[in-house]
This record gives C-alpha cells, structure tokens and sequence, in this order.
C-alpha cells in the first residue's frame, strides 16, 4: 500500500525539523566552548576604579557605614557605593 503525499511531507518536514535542531546544539555547544577556551588565556581586563570624592553628609555616618559594609557583604567586595539619597 502506498504512502500518502501528506505522510510523506510529514516525515520529510520531521526530518528537517530534528536535523536543524541538530544543528543549532551542536553551534551553541561550539560557541561556549570558544568562549571557555578564549577566557583561559585572555583573563578580562580590571576596570580603574574611580576615586570617590566625599560629598555632603546626607546621611549620618554610622547609616553610611551600615549600607557600605551590607553592599560589601552582599555582593562579595565587588560593589561599591557611589551615591547616597534619601527619597
């Protein structure tokens, strides 16, 4: 017995469907392997980091002190506090 066209076409368009998505793995697995790769021996760049200028108390130093040290602690000594407002 013979297969319809619709059949036909349905495994035909399976096929394609399986086979790009085949495809696109195996690029994003390619990609982030260049990157691993390229992060091995190109460490990045420090940014300079900027001199903070004192600027009027808005605040009382113990509350600067106290969400200096909790940004500090939050984000491992990598975050800074620039500015300070009251809303």
């Amino acid at each position: 017995m013979e297969e319809s066209i619709i059949v036909t076409a349905l495994k035909v368009m399976g096929v394609g469907v399986t086979t790009v998505f085949c495809v696109l793995l195996i690029i994003i697995g390619l990609g982030k392997l260049l990157i691993n790769f390229v992060n091995s021996f190109i460490p990045e760049e420090e940014k300079p980091k900027k001199e903070v200028t004192p600027q009027p108390a808005l605040v009382s130093a113990d509350v600067q002190q106290a969400i200096e040290k909790a940004v500090q602690q939050i984000t491992g000594g990598k975050g800074c506090v620039e500015k300070i407002e009251r809303i």
